[in-house]
């Protein structure tokens, strides 16, 4: 069979730092903004001319952290509890034969600074260094489709989960001057409930931590309550 190279277009910095607690699909957490920094081969202006007219593209990346980890012909999808397999094909499963995914993300705008070409965006999904392979315009007309029937995934994913912030927390995020939505984005991200499926059903206080822009969160949930109960910022070295 014929084999592609195919050659990235350019990276993603994302405030995802790890797979743990990125949103299942994009656009459900709109605090998610990131940056597509492009590749030299791929660092021009011409690139992009006329994208600005377009609210929304379509993201075409590669599974990078999980490429080489193979791929499997069924795979559990998380929105069926992990319980239930499903054909790869009928997912969006990261374990994939060509390991592509696909988003579509809000475009905030394009800068061209100090000979670097960048698109803005929101409502990522993508973890930090994910290589992207190509770009399209998002067309309503077409890309909308009101009747389509999603499946096992027809609607949002919804949960009842409160979140609450220790005294620290709280008056952390409201020093950050540089991340004036820390305490929106946090909260978004666990109402999104983002522990693996077989500890959703598990009794009892759990203790969990995550990696969001340079932050270190820890939280614990108990019952549907989540308590962000400390919040540090990364070492440098």
């Amino acid at each position: 069979m014929t084999q592609y190279q195919i050659e990235p277009i350019g990276y993603i910095q994302s405030p995802y730092k790890q797979k743990f607690a990125i949103p299942r699909q994009p656009r459900l957490i709109p605090q998610a903004q990131a940056k597509l920094i492009f590749a030299p081969n791929f660092n021009r202006e011409e690139f992009v001319r006329g994208l600005d007219e377009f609210s929304h593209v379509w993201l075409l990346f590669r599974f990078h952290e999980t490429a080489d980890k193979g791929w499997s012909p069924l795979v559990r999808p998380p929105r069926l509890g992990g319980n239930e397999k499903k054909g790869v094909f009928a997912t969006r499963a990261t374990f994939r034969p060509n390991a592509i995914g696909m988003s579509a993300v809000k475009l905030e705008g394009i800068e061209y600074k100090n000979g670097q070409l960048v698109l803005l965006l929101s409502g990522i999904d993508l973890l930090d260094g994910t290589p992207i392979v190509d770009i399209k315009p998002y067309l309503p007309y077409s890309d909308s489709l009101p009747d389509a029937q999603g499946g096992f995934a027809d609607d949002r994913p919804e949960t009842e989960l409160n979140v609450e912030f220790s005294q620290q927390a709280l008056a952390f995020c409201q020093h950050q001057h540089d991340f004036p939505e820390l305490q929106g984005f946090i909260t978004s991200v666990l109402k999104q409930d983002p522990r693996p499926a077989y500890k959703k059903s598990k009794q009892g206080m759990q203790q969990y931590g995550m990696s969001l822009h340079c932050f270190n969160i820890k939280w614990e949930i108990e019952s549907n309550l989540n308590t962000v109960i400390e919040i540090s910022k990364q070492s440098d070295s």
